[in-house]
């Protein structure tokens, strides 16, 4: 199935999968419909967003949890702090050995090697026109430790360079339709943006390759919510938002004032105001991350919010906070 953007297809897929699944099964007694061997592309992968005001698409989450992968950390205190529910997956409370996918890509095993590194020299000194620039998440020995209940959803990530574009693909042995695919593709997006501005190119379609896609029993009720708003108004279909694209510059630089500053506000050793924010000498895709992130210790810690810095905020961002948590923002709008 193609699409123009993730919003079409998370409503399509999420669609499908439930009201016609080829399967009933309960793997690891977990109730689920599911369909085999799912495939979707989208054209552009910058409008990676569900935008419908019943599912919350949780935005400080999806950009706290790409910049996680990008920090090769695989720490249970930094991601947790957005999901407490990530802390469950950890055998020792501690780290998650399959959901952290950073190290993944910047330490793959024994050898430790930097793949993110590797697939950039590749497409642009020794092959642009290469079927090898292949990204491996997944790793055989996560199923060797007993017990083990993180194991990498994903398989791997391709790269392809053709006619000037940055393509990629996504290859995962499991997807969760309702709730793991909003996340997921953020994060996948957001990286193949990111590889396409190193390499100087455009952005081309994405591709989302599924061996199970599911649903679970657990999400029947809020996934027929969610279709339901989508059926009850066909403007559902169109978001009238755009998200922003990412800069053309070194990214790295950004992305590692974010970090530091992310782990301060986490910690909440520091409180950021606005113009904390705009003297910092990043661009304002970047900003706007830390704007979100300021927002979020205010949630985190139970605080009344500095509302100067909701409104520095992009339209798009505002909308998804608003509907994410209603009760810090419509009050003080209204």
């Amino acid at each position: 199935m193609h699409f123009n953007n993730f919003h079409e297809a998370y409503i399509e897929t999420l669609y499908e999968t439930y009201h016609h699944p080829q399967f009933f099964n309960a793997p690891r007694g977990n109730h689920s419909r599911e369909k085999l061997n799912h495939h979707l592309s989208i054209e552009n992968p910058v409008e990676r967003i569900c935008y419908l005001a019943s599912r919350k698409t949780n935005i400080v989450f999806n950009f706290a949890e790409v910049l996680w992968y990008l920090s090769a950390n695989n720490g249970v205190d930094f991601i947790s702090y957005y999901n407490k529910k990530m802390s469950q997956y950890s055998m020792n409370g501690k780290v998650l050995t399959g959901t952290a996918y950073g190290p993944k890509i910047f330490e793959f095993g024994n050898a430790k090697v930097n793949q993110w590194k590797q697939i950039k020299d590749l497409l642009t000194y020794e092959d642009v026109d290469s079927k090898r620039a292949f990204m491996q998440i997944f790793d055989a020995t996560e199923l060797m430790v007993p017990e083990n209940i993180d194991v990498s959803c994903t398989v791997g990530l391709q790269f392809f360079v053709r006619e000037n574009k940055l393509y990629m693909a996504s290859f995962m042995r499991a997807n969760d339709a309702f709730r793991g695919i909003v996340s997921d593709l953020f994060s996948f997006t957001l990286i193949q943006e990111l590889m396409a501005r190193e390499l100087q190119l455009d952005l081309g379609t994405y591709f989302h390759n599924v061996g199970s896609i599911h649903v679970y029993q657990s999400d029947n009720e809020w996934t027929e919510t969610v279709l339901q708003e989508a059926k009850s108004n066909l403007q559902n279909m169109k978001p009238q938002f755009e998200f922003p694209i990412m800069p053309s510059t070194n990214n790295w630089l950004a992305i590692e004032t974010v970090l530091n500053y992310e782990s301060l506000l986490r910690q909440d050793l520091i409180t950021l105001s606005c113009s904390d924010i705009e003297q910092l000498d990043i661009a304002d895709y970047w900003k706007q991350v830390l704007y979100l992130f300021s927002l979020y210790q205010y949630i985190a810690y139970k605080r009344t919010i500095d509302f100067s810095l909701f409104r520095h905020l992009l339209p798009v961002y505002q909308h998804l906070m608003m509907n994410k948590w209603p009760s810090y923002f419509k009050t003080k709008i209204e």
